[in-house]
């Protein structure tokens, strides 16, 4: 009966002894483990402090090597001459540069001087300045003249053509086409259109040039009906002159006999009944002797310059009291001017040529 107590007893204790012996190897495991896993985080450590190292030293060789450069490109190559080539061509120039290493920048301008194309007009640094090979040198080269031939101004109105050249050689101490004070006659085409001119477009620009030009008067040098002005009164012929392509000039004299005060009482006659626009044309007014009221009859007067063509003009009225108004608006070739009227005492009466005063006086 005792046997088999101590067989069971004796299977027990090897069992716990097993267990034991189990646990021990688990515990031995999980330790290596861990210390392995330490092992590893050493490595990973030192391999990164020798990376950083590695970066480092790199980024200082790099810098080295940077200064290194950036010392031999300051210190620059070989010093030289700049050669003057100021007049010289192109091509010649950059043989002259290339000789010396020096590298040109090329700017373009147009020049006053005919057959200067490809000439070198300026250049900076100057000739004879010293500078380290490599340098580049500023070249200003002439690409010619603006123009190198007349053009064709025929049809073109004259004050264009003169906007033009003026716009076309400002800054320029000698321009290369001149006009000549122009010629005018009457043509149909409008006034200020350039009919003829001397010399012919295509010509070729050697050196300045005089261009001549026939400029048309305009169609209003037409024929026109001799006006028939007897009996007019000065409000009649003021309407009249704005209208009228005749130029008149007014005489006047105190009204005597059986003539009627305030009208034009005598005119010039002509053999045909057909004048030339703004034909000149005298007539007679006689004002009267005495004026009921404040009213003035006069002539206003003035003498214009002569124009190629008629001019737009107007003669405005000032009163003493109330607004200005315009008497008269017509068109004149210049020259002796009269225009009759009848206004209050004290009136100004301000003349216009083209927009611009010229003469102002008070009617007294």
């Amino acid at each position: 009966m005792d046997e088999p107590k101590d067989k069971t007893a004796g299977q027990a204790a090897d069992t716990k002894k097993k267990f034991s012996f189990s646990k021990k190897n688990i515990k031995e495991k999980v330790n290596g483990t861990r210390i392995n896993f330490n092992g590893m985080v050493d490595k990973i450590q030192l391999n990164g402090v020798s990376l950083l190292l590695t970066v480092i030293s790199a980024i200082i060789f790099m810098s080295l090597i940077c200064l290194v450069v950036f010392f031999a490109v300051v210190k620059g190559g070989e010093e030289v001459m700049v050669p003057n080539v100021r007049g010289k061509q192109l091509t010649t120039a950059l043989l002259e540069m290339q000789t010396k290493e020096l590298y040109p920048k090329i700017q373009l301008r147009y020049s006053d001087t005919p057959g200067d194309d490809g000439t070198i007009l300026d250049q900076n640094p100057d000739g004879g300045s010293i500078v380290k090979a490599g340098r580049r040198i500023s070249l200003v080269v002439s690409r010619g003249v603006i123009i190198n031939h007349v053009e064709d101004y025929v049809g073109m109105n004259l004050d264009d053509v003169r906007i033009k050249l003026q716009t076309l050689f400002a800054g320029t101490a000698a321009p290369l086409i001149v006009l000549a004070e122009p010629s005018y006659k009457p043509d149909a085409a409008a006034a200020g259109t350039i009919l003829e001119q001397d010399p012919p477009a295509g010509t070729n620009i050697t050196r300045p040039v005089t261009v001549n030009l026939v400029v048309s008067r305009g169609p209003q040098y037409e024929k026109t009906k001799v006006p028939d002005l007897i009996g007019k009164s000065v409000n009649d012929m003021l309407m009249m002159i704005g209208r009228s392509k005749v130029v008149f000039d007014f005489t006047a004299h105190k009204a005597s006999g059986d003539e009627k005060a305030g009208t034009i009482v005598s005119q010039q006659t002509f053999d045909t009944e057909y004048i030339t626009n703004y034909t000149r044309m005298t007539a007679d007014f006689a004002f009267p002797v005495q004026t009921a009221g404040d009213n003035v009859y006069g002539l206003f007067t003035d003498t214009l310059p002569e124009y190629p063509y008629p001019v737009p003009m107007t003669l405005d009225a000032i009163p003493p009291e109330g607004d200005s108004y315009t008497l008269a608006s017509f068109s004149h070739p210049g020259g002796s001017l009269t225009i009759p009227y009848e206004l209050p005492k004290g009136t100004v009466l301000i003349l216009t040529v083209v927009n611009k005063e010229h003469k102002r006086i008070t009617v007294n």
